[in-house]
């Protein structure tokens, strides 16, 4: 288990992540969500080690997470972080070379069914096929804990509804998988807990159970976290049309 108490993390005087305190447990599939900025690639950040912490700790079973302890958690983002003159084959005898556990069989299941070529450079893959490549990684290094930071930028609806679905038939029972992402419709039926993120601290968490035993919708429950007003558009725009008439 992934346990995270108290944890903050700064930028300067500005906080990322604020006393957040999580844990994240085998079998989990998790969807992290915020607006831009409330926090949610610091902590997927914090998780991996890539900031320090200002404030609280991270565990992975009890014990501080080390160097030896990261072949447990893999990472995907659109960030684009593999190597630009390597081809997708390459590439995965560099991550079988660092993680025991990995899988060729999901490697060569997910490259089918993403269409990748094998022998392309990724430098000259579509941004899209970027995007599925470092996912197929994330998933096929053979870690307990996946974590997706909003991975399915530049594919169409069609391509991601098909990966939800895919997703749900090759994840182990033991794996933990936590999305990061925007697209709250398209996930709200594939993820079983949601975590809600607002200027850095954490503003909700619920699983789906919990929500659905108390008669309640994904969607309903984040407005009223959020204190969406539906009438705010509306409201605008009728300032602007009256400033308009003047």
């Amino acid at each position: 288990m992934i346990e995270i108490k108290n944890a903050s993390a700064k930028y300067g005087y500005t906080y990322g992540i604020k006393d957040v305190t999580l844990s994240f447990r085998p079998g989990e599939i998790i969807g992290l969500f915020g607006e831009n900025g409330a926090g949610k690639t610091t902590l997927l950040n914090a998780i991996l080690g890539y900031i320090t912490l200002s404030e609280g700790e991270i565990t992975l079973d009890g014990k501080h997470i080390k160097r030896k302890d990261m072949t447990r958690i893999s990472y995907a983002s659109s960030e684009h972080t593999l190597f630009p003159q390597l081809t997708a084959d390459e590439h995965k005898n560099f991550f079988k070379a660092f993680f025991p556990r990995f899988s060729d069989e999901r490697y060569d299941f997910l490259m089918k069914f993403f269409g990748l070529p094998k022998e392309k450079k990724f430098r000259e893959m579509s941004t899209g096929q970027q995007n599925q490549l470092e996912t197929i990684f994330a998933l096929s290094q053979g870690a307990d804990y996946i974590l997706l930071d909003e991975p399915f930028a530049g594919n169409d609806i069609f391509n991601r509804e098909d990966f939800y679905k895919v997703l749900l038939g090759i994840l182990e029972p033991t794996e933990c998988l936590i999305i990061s992402t925007h697209l709250i419709e398209e996930i709200k039926n594939f993820v079983g807990r949601v975590v809600l993120l607002k200027k850095s601290e954490i503003v909700g968490d619920k699983t789906c159970e919990e929500l659905d035993e108390g008669g309640r919708d994904l969607i309903s429950w984040m407005r009223e976290v959020y204190n969406y007003d539906e009438n705010r558009a509306a409201d605008v725009i009728r300032v602007f049309q009256k400033e308009q008439e003047k």
